[in-house]
């Protein structure tokens, strides 16, 4: 890239200005990687509580449907889940975490009560409730891990995005940048001292050439009659 660059005082200026600025926006970009990485890690630290909390329900979920099918039989079980009556909202909003736009995933009716179950107290049981709960609790668990896992996904992403181009200046912007300008200044430097030689020749030549004139002008002088010489 240096030899690309014609070396002018000009050029100079607006090379050091590119500096600067990629020095700031090397500097911001680090702030932003650093702020994103610490958002990450406490994202990261709810991931793994929602995941282990997933599980749980799930498990949970499961052992209270055995038990309903085990109890109540599975006739029972599946006429009550084909009663139901209202089915779960979920709405998608956004949120900004440090420039990155995540899902804030809303949820509603996912919670009923009998009415809303279908199925009513008389056709009801205890197992089938607790069943019933359980999934509606593992339902909201998993909304909730869809929330975190993507806004996981995509302050990861935001964060490799980041750091290549935190690497990009660091490693090839700022260092093409630095080598232009050095060249730029050893070159000017170089012309300078040339132009300091260059100078000084030409004071040497002109006092060469007035030292010869002044000789000439003396001989010339002492030629002319009436000059009175010494003995």
């Amino acid at each position: 890239m240096a030899e690309d660059v014609k070396p002018t005082r000009k050029n100079l200026m607006e090379i050091e200005d590119r500096i600067e600025l990629s020095e700031r926006g090397h500097d911001t970009l680090e702030q932003k990687r650093d702020g994103l990485i610490m958002e990450f890690m406490d994202i990261l630290d709810q991931a793994q509580d929602v995941r282990s909390g997933l599980s749980e329900d799930y498990e949970r979920a499961q052992h209270k449907i055995n038990m309903a099918r085990a109890m109540e039989g599975d006739v029972a079980v599946r006429g009550a889940a084909a009663a139901l009556k209202e089915y779960p909202e979920i709405t998608t909003q956004s949120k900004n975490i440090m420039g990155v736009v995540v899902p804030q995933i809303e949820s509603s009716r996912v919670r009923k009560s009998l009415d809303q179950r279908g199925y009513g107290l008389l056709g009801s049981s205890a197992r089938i409730d607790e069943a019933a709960d359980a999934y509606e609790e593992l339902l909201e668990s998993i909304i909730l891990a869809a929330e975190v896992e993507t806004a996981m996904k995509k302050m990861l992403h935001e964060i490799e995005t980041t750091k290549r181009r935190v690497n990009a200046l660091e490693f090839k912007v700022l260092p093409d940048l630095y080598e232009a300008e050095e060249y730029i200044e050893q070159k000017l430097e170089e012309q300078e001292r040339e132009e300091i030689f260059r100078m000084k020749k030409i004071k040497a030549k002109k006092e060469e050439e007035e030292k010869a004139e002044k000789e000439e002008a003396e001989k010339a002088a002492a030629k002319e009659p009436g000059t009175v010489t010494a003995d």
